[in-house]
């Protein structure tokens, strides 16, 4: 079977433009950080392969808990039944969760999580008879999934263009990033007050395809209570920033306000399987519970509550609890700090920027920043060819490594960016 022939035929690749895209390498297997190519080569996933792959490749824990359950229970229907898998997942996944989680609502994506938080808010108020408060509000700069409703919440992108006529409106306020601290809370509080806002989605400390931007949790914190002020449901995409990302198990856990809703994805199953979870308080469930079924929320997936996504999900959490995972995390967040006081004066970076084990550099050039600025191309093929994964978004590049990431590993990784100072990206 010649597998690069049948790829270059009939597969169509994510986010590549077949134009001016080199052909994609073949990976025949990867271990911990690395991913072994047909060729012998070695490449390090230093970006988590989009961020979900926390505890590295292949790991044999996960691996276990995935065959032990197809062995039990592969999948079932969820609506009707429930197993063991969902029940021990939502058990100890709920008391870790900020705020007063008291309900886990499970689906399959990120995009799908979130837009399960936002229909939720929406119609907790029309459930209870507030049916103009029916409007949502997000920054101009996040990004909240591909789905026709992911694309409506998230900023005003160039890639959504094509399908702008067919989006719903939201309202979107500037993110806090440096001196907009100010204006975010003057334009939130002016949407409140005309109360017909439902609720306010937000990316918790880190915008995550803005280009690792970030913020600092006393924001965080006085953003959610204003919200809270005006009853405005929020909710946390914590999508990209949960399961350790920005050094606390959860981004929202330091900021002293807490969400009401939160959605998941990505590192929920340590990257080994395709899982969404939304979770909100009792108040919010219990606007639901009627003998009137259109009241009724009206959500579901084929493979929602999906056993072997569940039962992975329980060893990975498991593991991420533990203090040598802790450490990992820690480590990494410290050699981040690190090399970012070192770089920090650095001409050829515009901005360099970290939270928890996330290390952003942004490359000083004549375009401005931006996810299409013509830099993305070149600096991907030079970290490439040094033997290291890193995706840029635009001229932002970013380290958001598997938390099992070697010291010697992260030091090529510093070494090839170091390298790449020493060239005119000008």
């Amino acid at each position: 079977m010649n597998i690069k022939q049948i790829d270059r035929d009939h597969i169509w690749h994510p986010y590549t433009q077949y134009a001016t895209a080199p052909e994609p390498l073949l990976v025949e297997s990867a271990i911990d950080a690395l991913l072994n190519l047909e060729n012998g080569e070695q490449v390090i996933d230093a970006v988590s392969s989009w961020w979900v792959n926390i505890h590295g490749h292949s790991n044999q824990r996960l691996a276990a808990a995935v065959h032990d359950q197809f062995c039990k229970l592969e999948h079932v229907i969820f609506a009707g039944f429930t197993h063991k898998a969902a029940a021990k997942l939502s058990a100890e996944l709920l008391p870790l969760l900020p705020g007063k989680a008291e309900r886990l609502f499970f689906s399959d994506n990120g995009s799908t999580a979130v837009e399960v938080g936002v229909k939720m808010a929406l119609q907790y108020f029309y459930n209870i008879g507030e049916k103009t408060r029916n409007q949502v509000v997000c920054f101009e700069e996040g990004f909240h999934g591909e789905t026709f409703g992911g694309m409506s919440l998230s900023g005003d992108l160039d890639f959504n263009k094509p399908y702008s006529s067919k989006l719903f409106e939201v309202h979107r306020v500037p993110a806090p990033i440096g001196g907009e601290k100010a204006a975010t809370l003057d334009a939130l509080e002016a949407l409140f007050k005309t109360g017909q806002i439902a609720a306010f989605l937000f990316e918790p400390l880190v915008l995550g395809t803005a280009g690792m931007l970030m913020y600092d949790s006393e924001m965080l914190s006085d953003m959610i209570a204003l919200a809270r002020k005006y009853g405005v449901l929020t909710i946390a995409d914590e999508v990209m920033t949960g399961f350790g990302r920005t050094g606390s198990i959860f981004a929202c856990d330091q900021s002293e306000a807490k969400p009401d809703i939160i959605a998941m994805s990505k590192g929920l199953t340590g990257g080994s399987m395709p899982m969404g979870l939304t979770s909100c308080p009792a108040f919010v469930f219990n606007a639901f519970v009627s003998e009137d079924k259109a009241k009724t929320f009206f959500h579901g997936h084929s493979y929602t509550g999906n056993p072997l996504a569940c039962a992975v999900a329980c060893e990975s959490l498991a593991m991420l609890k533990e203090p040598e995972r802790q450490a990992d995390i820690k480590r990494i967040a410290a050699k981040h700090r690190t090399f970012l006081k070192k770089h920090q004066a650095v001409k050829s970076f515009r901005a360099i920027r970290q939270c928890g084990t996330i290390l952003a550099m942004e490359y000083e050039t004549k375009e401005k920043t931006g996810y299409f600025n013509k830099r993305r191309d070149e600096l991907y093929a030079f970290f490439m060819d040094k033997g290291v994964l890193l995706r840029p978004l635009g001229n932002v590049i970013y380290i958001l490594p598997p938390f099992c990431m070697t010291d010697a590993q992260l030091d090529q990784v510093y070494a090839a960016i170091e390298q790449s100072l020493e060239l005119d990206w000008m």
